[in-house]
């Protein structure tokens, strides 16, 4: 069994409807409150501090996010692909890519089933915990 899989079957929880464990995000990860990402089939996974968010998200679907703007906000793909329209400039990216979208700059996506990252949010209320 590779490292990657022996510290998943360890530390990883199975999770509603999941027939395999996850190999993305750690129990710590998981453990965290659940965000409210109004998007379906998306799992958001919410850190938060007093002036900033960090959001740990997977998509078992694919969702189209219309056009918005909100303070800056950086990303690193962890799995899969996502297409981002920023300022009209279209940029796909995937696995190991990071992007940043600046306050106020207007920017929509596409994301791909399987995709998975981690995001930043320069804001502290961005998403709120799902009650």
């Amino acid at each position: 069994m590779n490292i990657i899989k022996q510290y998943c079957k360890e530390n990883c929880l199975l999770r509603e409807g999941d027939d395999k464990i996850s190999e993305v995000f750690p129990k710590p990860i998981i453990s965290l409150p659940e965000a409210d990402v109004p998007l379906e089939g998306v799992k958001a996974y919410l850190s938060q501090s007093e002036n900033h968010q960090i959001i740990f998200m997977e998509f078992k679907k694919d969702v189209s996010v219309p056009e918005h703007s909100h303070e800056a906000q950086w990303g690193i793909i962890l799995e899969g692909k996502i297409d981002l329209i920023v300022e009209g400039k279209f940029n796909a990216y995937s696995k190991g890519d990071r992007y940043f979208i600046a306050k106020g700059v207007k920017h929509s996506a596409v994301i791909y089933a399987g995709y998975c990252d981690v995001t930043f949010f320069n804001q502290k209320d961005r998403y709120m915990p799902k009650s």
